[in-house]
C-alpha cells in the first residue's frame, strides 16, 4: 500500500472506531514513511475542518525507549476536535481502547522555529497546566512497532487541561496523581518526564525543527506522561492532581 493508503486507513480507524492490523512490517514502513503518514492524516482531519492545536511527545522515560529500542522521543499532533472540557461526561464509545495518563501542558508564546535551550524556553512559553492526556492505538489488541505508534499518531486521541498557571521553572519533582473515582490508582514524580518536564520543549524543538515545522504561538505542548496509562471504563470520574498546578478530570459513560 501506498503511504496515502495508509493514511486514509488509519484515519478511518480513529473516525469509526474501528481496529486495523498493524501495517509497518508488511508494508516495510520506515520511520519517516511514519511521519509521513501521520503528516497526511492529520491533513485529512484537517480538510475536515479541523484545526492543529499543539504537539504531544512520547517515550519521555528512558524505561519506555528502552522497551520499544528506541534512542529518541516521538511526537504527535493535536487538534481542537481531541479537546475535552474540564469535568466533560465522555461517551466511550468514541474510542477502541482507550486509557487515560498524567501530564503537564506548555503554552507556547512566541513561534517556535530552532532547537531551544533549556534556558530559552521562559521566552518561548508563557503558561503550564495540569493535562490528562487519552491514547487509544487504532491497532488490534493494542499492539504496534515503533512505526506503527508513530503513523497511528502516536495513538493521540484526545487531551484535557485544567487551569493555565504563570511558568515556574521549579517542577522537576512535583507529586502527579492518577486518580479514578477519588482514588489513586497511579502516582509518580515529574521528574520521570526526562528528569525534568521542560526538558520535553527543548527536545520538541529538536525534532520539529529538524522536520522543518514551526510550533506556533499559542500552540500547546503535551510533555509527556508521567505514570503508565490507566484504561478507562464507564461511569468513571478520571482526573490529575499535580503538586503547585492542582487538578483536572473528566467523566465517561
Amino acid at each position: 500500500m501506498t503511504n496515502q493508503e495508509i493514511a486514509k486507513i488509519l484515519d478511518d480507524a480513529a473516525k469509526y472506531a474501528k481496529a486495523v492490523p498493524q501495517m509497518a512490517a508488511v508494508n516495510r514502513m520506515t520511520l519517516t514513511d511514519a511521519y509521513l503518514i501521520q503528516r497526511q492524516s492529520i491533513t485529512l482531519r484537517e480538510q475536515r475542518g479541523e484545526q492543529i492545536t499543539g504537539y504531544k511527545m512520547g517515550f519521555t522515560s528512558k524505561a519506555k525507549m528502552e522497551q520499544m529500542g528506541v534512542h529518541d522521543l516521538i511526537w504527535g499532533i493535536l487538534t481542537d476536535a481531541m479537546a475535552i472540557e474540564e469535568n466533560e461526561i465522555v461517551d466511550l464509545k468514541r474510542w477502541i481502547h482507550p486509557r487515560a495518563e498524567p501530564e503537564i501542558a506548555f503554552r507556547v508564546s512566541k513561534d517556535i522555529k530552532k532547537q531551544l535551550t533549556l534556558e530559552e524556553l521562559p521566552e518561548y512559553l508563557d503558561a503550564m497546566a495540569p493535562a490528562l492526556e487519552i491514547i487509544d492505538s487504532r491497532y488490534e489488541n493494542f499492539k504496534f512497532s515503533l512505526e506503527d505508534v508513530v503513523a497511528d499518531n502516536c495513538s493521540s486521541t484526545g487531551y484535557v487541561m485544567g487551569d493555565w498557571q504563570k511558568l515556574d521553572r521549579e517542577i522537576t519533582d512535583l507529586k502527579m496523581d492518577l486518580i479514578v473515582n477519588n482514588v489513586v490508582v497511579e502516582s509518580a514524580s515529574s521528574s520521570a518526564i526526562l528528569e525534568n518536564p521542560l526538558q520535553s520543549v527543548v527536545e520538541l524543538s529538536r525534532l520539529a525543527s529538524g522536520a522543518g515545522l514551526t510550533v506556533k504561538k499559542g500552540h500547546i505542548i503535551l510533555a509527556g506522561a508521567a505514570t503508565a496509562a490507566q484504561f478507562l471504563e464507564k461511569e468513571k470520574q478520571v482526573a490529575v492532581q499535580i503538586e503547585k498546578l492542582g487538578e483536572v478530570g473528566f467523566r465517561t459513560k
